[in-house]
């Protein structure tokens, strides 16, 4: 599989705006050569670089098998999609972006796509994102990441 984005490459540094010090809303996300297994996907955005160990920023999941993107702003939670969201280590509902300690260097943002093999992870109303990678892993068929990078 591989996870792209219009918004930045590989490696590259996240704009503004999909930061805290921009509007925070995700990125626009594309992605391709799932296996013909699939029956849904998670995508996860995790900072391992945090102070105190891995903060996670967004986990999206029961994304159905016919999806191959998320568009720029899905990871607030409109009530209409057809996926739902974790609660981030904010504390918050859906997608908080970037947001590192001043002077505390480049931190590298982990955007996951997990294709499972189950249409809905049976998971309670409103899981933390580390219980539906938890949950994921258990259905996991394959996954690939895109790295974005981010320092103020």
């Amino acid at each position: 599989m591989r996870l792209t984005s219009d918004a930045f490459p590989g490696g590259d540094k996240i704009p503004q705006e999909f930061t805290c010090e921009g509007d925070d809303r995700s990125p626009p996300l594309k992605w391709s050569g799932a296996p013909k297994e699939t029956k849904s996907f998670v995508l996860l955005c995790e900072d391992p670089d945090a102070p105190r160990g891995v903060f996670r920023h967004w986990a999206c999941y029961d994304i159905p098998a016919y999806h191959t993107e998320l568009v720029e702003g899905a990871g607030r939670p409109e009530g209409f999609e057809d996926f739902r969201h974790g609660i981030n280590d904010f504390d918050e509902l859906g997608y908080n972006g970037p947001c590192p300690p001043h002077g505390h260097g480049v931190h590298h943002y982990h955007f996951r796509l997990l294709a499972l093999d189950c249409a809905e992870l049976p998971i309670r109303t409103h899981p933390t994102c580390k219980e539906v990678e938890v949950e994921a892993r258990k259905h996991l068929l394959a996954e690939t990441e895109l790295v974005g990078i981010f320092h103020r």
